[in-house]
């Protein structure tokens, strides 16, 4: 008679059996409570239809967009796109703080510090939980785009490069807004705390030229994080001349990754201390 053997799992594979087992509760859970992933994903489509159908018209006239002459609507709604999918992006940043405010308000983490899982894995399933929620949001948002007249003209080679960009933001987004969500004391302030990251795009060059806004604002549209990565999206996804915005942005969201993943942490060793 043979004695059965047993092996145990290494600390690597530990961690990420209970990181998909976190990510699995997380996709549960929005899929049970919608509300939150609904208005996440309604806010960028009805900036979309509000810029196209409201503005569309006045401001695409006036900006004399490259390669199209007047500009007008349609040539607007190709400028305004990869703005709006951009802020699609940044608008997933509420559901992380707030899902990951509700756990540690609700006592959920301390309960699973009782229990024998890695506790890296808690944030871990929030971060990636909110990555495959705003790849969702996108395919939303940017449905909605092509029937209101978006027309990119990228390939499939141009379409994975944008793809990657827009889930590595979301990826870095996640880690500062988790961050954010430990550091709240009560749910609504970690609904508003992302607030200004939803906002930003809109700073720089989303909807307008950077070159129409005045002196102070214009040198802040034209160095912060958001414009060089919205260069880059309308650059693969139109054609438009991409210059140095495509390492700017790289360089952008890995700044951002490593802040929001060492203050998340951070944040939650102190947290789980008490």
């Amino acid at each position: 008679m043979s004695a059965t053997s047993y092996t145990p799992a290494t600390p690597g594979s530990h961690a990420l059996r209970d990181s998909l087992t976190m990510l699995r509760r997380n996709l549960k859970r929005a899929r049970r409570y919608p509300s939150m992933t609904l208005s996440v994903v309604a806010m960028p489509i009805l900036m979309l239809l509000l810029f196209v159908y409201v503005f569309g018209g006045a401001i695409g006239d006036g900006m004399g967009l490259p390669g199209g002459g007047a500009g007008g609507r349609g040539e607007y709604t190709n400028y305004v796109t990869p703005g709006i999918v951009l802020m699609a992006v940044t608008a997933g940043a509420i559901s992380t703080a707030v899902s990951v405010c509700g756990d540690m308000t609700e006592g959920i983490v301390n309960r699973f510090r009782t229990m024998a899982i890695s506790r890296s894995s808690v944030l871990t399933g929030h971060v990636v939980g909110n990555v495959v929620q705003t790849l969702v949001s996108l395919t939303l948002v940017i449905g909605v785009a092509l029937a209101v007249g978006f027309r990119p003209n990228a390939g499939p080679v141009e379409w994975a490069a944008a793809l990657g960009i827009l889930v590595l933001l979301a990826f870095a987004l996640s880690w500062v807004s988790a961050a954010m969500g430990l550091g709240a004391r009560t749910v609504e302030a970690a609904s508003n705390a992302p607030a200004p990251l939803t906002f930003l795009p809109f700073l720089g060059s989303a909807v307008v030229t950077p070159e129409s806004m005045p002196t102070g604002l214009r040198w802040f549209a034209e160095y912060q994080p958001f414009t060089p990565i919205n260069e880059t999206l309308r650059g693969l996804l139109l054609g438009t001349e991409i210059g140095a915005s495509g390492a700017q942005a790289l360089a952008w969201i890995a700044g951002l990754t490593l802040v929001g993943f060492l203050w998340a942490r951070a944040v939650f060793g102190r947290a789980v201390k008490h």
